[in-house]
């Protein structure tokens, strides 16, 4: 059996740390029910005592949740501690963090104290706390910086006061995976008590090791990361939550599990980035829009041949649609050919050589080469009979009116007619073809350009259908855009294999 892996969330409070990040109450409500749904383990939902706002927040996603454990940050001061309490009254379980610096870093020059102060200071946070809730957390702050026989002490007085859990986090990033492996290490082999309680690491990515020291502290015995959506946080950020999921899923030699539902990952990093106003960055691993892109034609190649060849992770997976190839000056025949095929165009030999020179010269001179610039490249070659024709288009729309939509095609030689209402004339058109064809497309991606200006412009509709998981991309250009939206969806339905169409 594998060991469980402890997931402990902190978007909501050193995520939200970084400037400009800050969330409304609704919003860090939302989050949480996000991170519920992802399957966190534990959540830490805010500092209370910070201000009013954030007091509030834990408040309500304590009540707002019932599966994560939800946990406040509380300074070991025992006001602190009363409030932290005080937020977590509604939840189902509840933690309070509480926690001093441990370096003589901080004990000198932040603290102005000494070692014996600080951990009689923590022994009495933590049995005050003990008191008030049935788990409590105390953190050693810049435990990377702390002497490590310090540590042992600190660690085993919080243990007998009551800790629950135990955090050694690397606050400033500075340590190395052998330098913070060892430590935890040294702890487990060293402090009396370890063994009954979860050990937790909390690392900061300083100098880009976080995710490297979480999985070197996890590999010398911790049970629970501390980590953040999209490695979000103070300053350069905490070890990424994805990052530590996937690796514990891509390597089963590691012998470790986790709760979270990875399909979610991309749905729930989306929703941080966008809350936050805070982009994640195209080559983010995981969750970036490039972490499964492909541009270059050695890899294009390798990746149409067999995935794996260039993906160790199946984009699914994570909740992405699917892997995507980038069409540049750096592309191969390959990647142009299934290209084509998407779109319904069927090249080999002598059409395709022709067809990628005039790739090359277009690549070379524009940096996007979108499908509407391949269709149009493959006008002259392509000779495919549309076997779905639009008829007859009317729609009916406006205020206080119901929003319809009759559509006549012929399919093969038959015409059908059918009528739908929905929410928009666009999306009455579409839901009466689909009607039609049986209802089992469905549209991925709806976009809409507007070729010049004007009340009278041009507008031409972009659209990714999907049918047996396959997608399909459809086109079409009007003045008139609800028959521009219809026609593309028509478009890409034309591109279905055949044997599949005909039983539309």
């Amino acid at each position: 059996m594998s060991d469980r892996l402890i997931i402990f969330d902190t978007t909501l409070r050193d995520g939200e740390q970084v400037p400009g990040c800050q969330l409304s109450t609704i919003e860090k409500v939302q989050v949480a029910r996000a991170l519920e749904e992802l399957g966190v383990d534990v959540i830490e939902a805010g500092f209370p005592v910070s201000s009013p706002g954030d007091f509030h927040s834990v408040e309500c996603i304590a009540q707002a949740v019932r599966k994560p454990i939800v946990c406040a940050l509380a300074r070991a001061i025992n006001s602190d501690i009363d409030l932290a309490a005080q937020a977590l009254k509604g939840a189902e379980r509840g933690r309070i963090h509480t926690g001093l610096g441990t370096s003589d870093q901080h004990i000198r020059y932040k603290f102005k104290s000494t070692r014996e102060q600080i951990i009689e200071q923590a022994v009495s946070a933590t049995r005050y706390a003990r008191n008030l809730i049935d788990d409590v957390e105390f953190y050693c702050e810049d435990a990377g910086r702390a002497d490590n026989d310090f540590l042992v002490r600190i660690v085993e007085a919080v243990i007998k006061a009551g800790a629950t859990v135990v955090n050694i986090p690397d606050t400033t990033g500075v340590c190395t995976p052998d330098i913070f492996s060892e430590k935890i290490k040294y702890i487990k082999e060293h402090a009396e008590g370890i063994d009954n309680v979860t050990l937790s690491v909390h690392c900061h990515n300083d100098l880009g090791l976080a995710t490297a020291n979480t999985l070197a502290a996890v590999q010398a015995g911790a049970r629970q990361v501390q980590v953040a959506m999209n490695g979000i946080g103070e300053r350069a950020g905490n070890a990424a939550l994805e990052e530590i999921v996937m690796i514990a899923r891509s390597h089963p030699e590691l012998n470790l599990s986790t709760g979270i539902d990875t399909t979610r990952l991309f749905h729930t990093s989306r929703l941080v980035s966008s809350l936050m106003n805070m982009p994640v960055q195209a080559n983010k691993a995981i969750i970036g829009r490039n972490a499964f892109s492909h541009s270059s034609g050695i890899h294009q190649d390798g990746i149409i041949k067999n995935r794996r060849n260039y993906e160790i992770l199946n984009p699914k997976d994570v909740g992405m649609l699917d892997s995507s190839m980038i069409l540049t000056a750096r592309s191969g025949r390959a990647a142009l050919q299934q290209r084509c095929q998407l779109l319904g165009v069927e090249l080999e030999g002598k059409q395709l050589n022709v067809l990628y020179d005039r790739f090359l010269q277009l690549a070379d001179s524009k940096t996007d080469i979108s499908d509407q610039d391949i269709l149009s490249l493959t006008e002259n070659f392509s000779e495919r009979k549309e076997r779905a024709t639009l008829d007859y288009l009317n729609v009916t729309s406006g205020k206080g009116v119901e929003n319809s939509a009759t559509i006549r095609m012929t399919i093969d030689g038959v015409q059908y007619e059918s009528q739908s209402s929905g929410n928009g004339p666009v999306d009455a058109a579409i839901k009466s073809i689909k009607k039609i064809t049986g209802n089992r497309m469905t549209i991925r991606e709806f976009l809409i350009q507007a070729m010049d200006h004007g009340s009278d412009d041009t507008g031409k509709v972009h659209m990714q259908v999907e049918f047996d998981g396959v997608l399909y991309y459809g086109f079409a250009a009007d003045t008139d855009i609800v028959n521009a939206s219809v026609q593309a969806f028509i478009n890409a339905v034309n591109k279905f294999p055949c044997e599949k169409l005909v039983q539309l």
